[in-house]
Order: C-alpha cells, then sequence, then structure tokens
C-alpha cells in the first residue's frame, strides 16, 4: 500500500475529498433514506451522519410524484444535498432506464445516478448483464453512473471501462449486515480502479465501514446499518467517525503484520 504523501498531518485530513463527477466532498459516507419510522428521523439520522449525498429510491419514494402525501425533499432539500436517485427494485435494464429518466425529470435535468438492477427478490444480488446493457444506454444519454455490482474485479474493470464514474461492489447481500465477506475481491477491486470504489450493501457496524476504508476504498454507502439499529442517530454518528477513523488509518499504512512477537520498547541500548 502506497501512503499519500499529500497526507502528513491531522489538519491537512480537512483537503481529502471524496471526488464525484467533479465536485469535491468532504463526507466519504453516502447514506440512504428507506426503512426510518419517519421522515423526521430520516433527517435526524442523516444529520448525524455527516453525509453530503443521500439516495433515493425513485420507485418507492415519494420525490413529487404525489402531491397526496408527503415529500422526501421538503425535510432532505437539494439544496442541502446532493440527491443521488437509485434504480432499487428494478429488475430489467429496460426499467433502470425508465426509472433514471424520470428522475432526471423530477430533479429538473439531474443526471448523477446510482443504478442497480437486481437479479432476484431472495438475494437481491446484481444482475450483471442487465446492469451492464443498462448502463451503456445510460451513458450514451450523458448520465453520469455510479453503478452497484458484485465483487467481481473483471465486472468491476469493464463497467469503469465503458465510462461508469464510480464502482460500487457488495460487501455483502443488500440489508443482510454481514460486513465485507470478501476483502480480497474489494482489494483487488481498488488496486486496480482509477475511478472511485464505493463499498455498497452489507455493512452492519461501524467497524465493517472502517474495515471497508482500511481496504482503501473511497466511500461507502449504506442505509440498512443506521435505519434499523435500535438508535438509528447514534449509529449515524458511529458510522461517521468509523469512515473517518478507516480512512486515516488507510492514508497513514499500518504496520506490517508479522507471524512471530516483536517488542514494543527496542533492547538496543538498554541499561541491564
Amino acid at each position: 500500500m502506497t501512503v499519500n504523501p499529500d497526507i502528513t498531518s491531522v489538519s491537512e485530513r480537512s483537503k481529502d475529498f471524496l471526488n464525484l463527477a467533479g465536485i469535491n466532498y468532504g463526507s466519504r459516507l453516502l447514506v440512504g433514506t428507506g426503512k426510518y419510522k419517519n421522515l423526521q428521523e430520516t433527517r435526524s439520522a442523516i444529520v448525524a451522519s455527516g453525509a453530503e449525498i443521500v439516495t433515493v429510491a425513485i420507485r418507492r419514494t415519494n420525490i413529487g410524484q404525489d402531491k397526496n402525501i408527503p415529500n422526501l425533499l421538503e425535510v432532505i432539500s437539494p439544496r442541502e444535498f446532493t440527491i443521488l436517485p437509485n434504480t432499487a427494485g428494478c429488475y430489467s435494464a429496460k426499467d433502470a432506464v425508465r426509472t433514471c429518466r424520470l428522475a432526471r425529470e423530477l430533479l429538473d435535468g439531474h443526471s448523477l445516478v446510482k443504478l442497480e438492477v437486481l437479479g432476484d427478490e431472495k438475494t437481491l444480488y446484481p444482475n450483471v448483464v442487465e446492469t451492464i446493457n443498462a448502463a451503456k444506454t445510460l451513458i450514451e444519454e450523458d448520465f453520469q453512473v455510479m453503478v452497484y455490482t458484485n465483487d467481481d474485479p473483471i465486472v468491476a474493470k469493464e463497467l469503469e471501462a465503458m465510462g461508469c464514474i464510480a464502482v460500487m461492489p457488495l460487501a455483502a447481500p443488500i440489508g443482510s449486515g454481514l460486513g465485507i465477506r470478501n476483502p480480497h475481491n474489494i482489494f483487488t477491486i481498488v488496486e486496480n480502479a482509477s475511478v472511485p470504489i464505493l463499498v455498497d450493501a452489507g455493512v452492519g457496524t461501524a467497524s465493517d465501514a472502517a474495515v471497508a476504508m482500511e481496504l482503501g476504498c473511497d466511500g461507502v454507502l449504506m442505509n440498512t446499518a443506521i435505519a434499523e439499529a435500535q438508535n438509528p442517530v447514534l449509529m449515524a454518528s458511529a458510522m461517521k467517525n468509523g469512515i473517518v477513523a478507516g480512512r486515516e488509518a488507510y492514508l497513514a499504512g499500518r504496520m506490517p503484520r508479522r507471524r512471530y512477537a516483536s517488542a514494543s520498547s527496542p533492547i538496543d541500548g538498554s541499561f541491564f
């Protein structure tokens, strides 16, 4: 692992931005808006997380489609957060593309989207073939695509080559809370990427978020881990701190692993 020579002090960490679609973000934590008890809890948790990018399932969340029910954007304003529409619940490229087009219309030409095309309702694993087909169409239509995929390094590289601005491999199945099941694949994706890599799905607690960042990921997207915690607002704060700790540990460069003990205090020059 190569330590970033430009990040040499805590004060310089303030310059360590996540860049997506040409915009710098101070937070590397992206959060969702589903599964909360109400809109006020949604807002409180998001504020506590420090996230600047909030993802919204267009097929499941009202952001203006229905004038007769509460609008999420009344508590999560686009003036305050970057809204990241996603295609959760789509099982074909056709449905995913249609959903992104709707999001663009509802959000006044917004082009940044999170693409996910699922394979089945039980596992919610991505359908890679349909994902690639949808990504191709969306890129041709000038969408800026952040893409959810499995943890296959070959697929990740192909999605990057197509023009996706960020690749988002799963850590474990959506909503499982199992943590990072295959850190070796995630690390391989990271070390071969030239676009941001963000872990998406499977995080359960703050230590999972820290592990993702220690592997070199550029960020983490989560929803269920916060929303289904016994105290979502407190968990959101914990996730924020986990992201920061993991990122700083990655930049610092961990000590080498050793098979045997190594004395903490040097013995050279001992008095007796």
